[in-house]
């Protein structure tokens, strides 16, 4: 897909990385950039258009589809983290974290489906996580939505295919953004990140694994779960070391 002179949305546009796919974006030449946020005047880039949106709000979803029937790449970025853990932490919590990072992503998917369609097929971009893969106390709430929005990712790509709709998934360890300001760890550049994912787009690829962390822990799937879990707890023990 080439980026410039195609119709963008981007969820969660007001910060870290949803800012700079908008910058990167508007910089590549897209002829319109729809930057959406819960808060749309919190957007404070110029040169787009601004439109309110809360992914867990069934009917804002198709309100913003409504509004942008020109679109050709969404990017599915908008997203939570609530350190959660699944046996003793609130329903509540994890709820809406699962509709925010899970049926969010798929409400969006399936509002702006027939107009990707009818705009040539275009692309979806899902902002994943290397937690798709490993779970960390304290926070398996991000690793179960993570994995499930993988799950979205992969399906829905089998069903758009036939309409000629482009899925990438991004995978990433932490971007430097103000959502992991509070982690003192090696962190992938907001720009370097939308870089990857946008190239990737470009060339027709339907996963990027944006940085060694992704890529390192992608390679170890294949190995039995508790040599896998062995080898993350290294992993993170060193980290924070």
């Amino acid at each position: 897909m080439d980026i410039k002179n195609s119709v963008a949305l981007v969820t969660g546009a007001n910060r870290g990385l949803g800012h700079a796919f908008t910058q990167s974006l508007l910089e590549r030449g897209a002829r319109k950039v729809y930057a959406t946020a819960r808060n749309p005047e919190t957007v404070d880039l110029p040169g787009v258009e601004t439109l309110p949106l809360d992914i867990t709000d069934p009917e804002a979803v198709k309100a913003a589809a409504h509004l942008a029937p020109d679109v050709s790449l969404l990017v599915n970025n908008a997203g939570i983290q609530t350190s959660t853990d699944l046996v003793s932490g609130s329903m509540e919590t994890l709820q809406l974290e699962l509709e925010t990072n899970v049926l969010g992503h798929l409400r969006m998917i399936r509002a702006f489906a027939p107009a990707l369609s009818a705009n040539g097929g275009g692309a979806i971009v899902n902002v994943l996580s290397a937690m798709s893969w490993f779970g960390i106390n304290g926070a398996n709430s991000y690793h179960l939505t993570k994995a499930a929005a993988w799950a979205v990712t992969n399906g829905v790509r089998l069903e758009l295919a036939d309409q000629g709709t482009l899925v990438t998934a991004v995978h990433l360890g932490l971007a430097d953004t103000d959502m992991s300001s509070g982690w003192d760890v090696p962190k992938i550049a907001a720009s370097d990140l939308v870089d990857a994912t946008l190239d990737g787009v470009e060339a027709g690829t339907a996963e990027v694994l944006a940085d060694e962390w992704s890529r390192g822990i992608k390679a170890r799937l294949p190995l039995p779960p508790e040599e896998f879990n062995a080898a993350m707890d290294r992993d993170l023990a060193a980290l924070v070391t």
